[in-house]
């Protein structure tokens, strides 16, 4: 299978959530059939989309080259959320707040959505906390469907998001 550029976006904000990340991009940089190009700096931010008052959340952008197909690379994420304590309750509200939230952004200029799988991500043109990092890593970064994000980023001045340490992956 052909390499493949994937961006995986990394959230936390329970658990030392820097050290989340840290932990995150390590686990990533040893997914097999990839390779881990560049990180973003991290930023933090007020959760989005929330029912219930939580703290903030610290969010940066990894870039992977992959031979894995997206079912594979979304599988091998799980399993690193789930290692992280990472866990999926059913009941919990949307958006509920966790240890670490990886997700599949961008997978080359694929469009996909499948059973447990949209690409690109759903949400992402409406988040300056995903926004922001992925053009940290490509600024003439596009979203199939959506655009420039560095246009769909400008929308979201709103949105309080300011850089904060970066942890060296672990």
């Amino acid at each position: 299978m052909k390499a493949t550029l994937a961006f995986i976006g990394l959230g936390s904000n329970l658990a030392h959530p820097r050290r989340q990340l840290a932990r995150a991009a390590g686990a990533l940089a040893r997914l097999p059939r990839s390779r881990l190009l560049a990180l973003s700096h991290n930023y933090v931010g007020a959760p989005v989309g929330c029912s219930q008052a939580q703290p903030d959340y610290v969010n940066a952008v990894a870039l992977l080259r992959t031979t894995l197909p997206p079912r594979a690379l979304l599988h091998r994420l799980q399993t690193i959320e789930h290692r992280q304590h990472r866990r999926r309750d059913p009941g919990a509200p949307r958006n509920a707040p966790r240890t670490l939230d990886l997700d599949l952004l961008l997978y080359g200029h694929r469009q996909i959505d499948i059973p447990q799988l949209t690409v690109p991500h759903p949400r992402m043109h409406e988040r300056a906390f995903v926004l922001r990092p992925l053009r940290d890593l490509a600024p003439a970064a596009r979203i199939p469907g959506r655009g420039l994000a560095s246009r769909l980023l400008r929308a979201l001045r709103g949105q309080r998001l300011a850089r904060t340490r970066t942890h060296p992956p672990r």
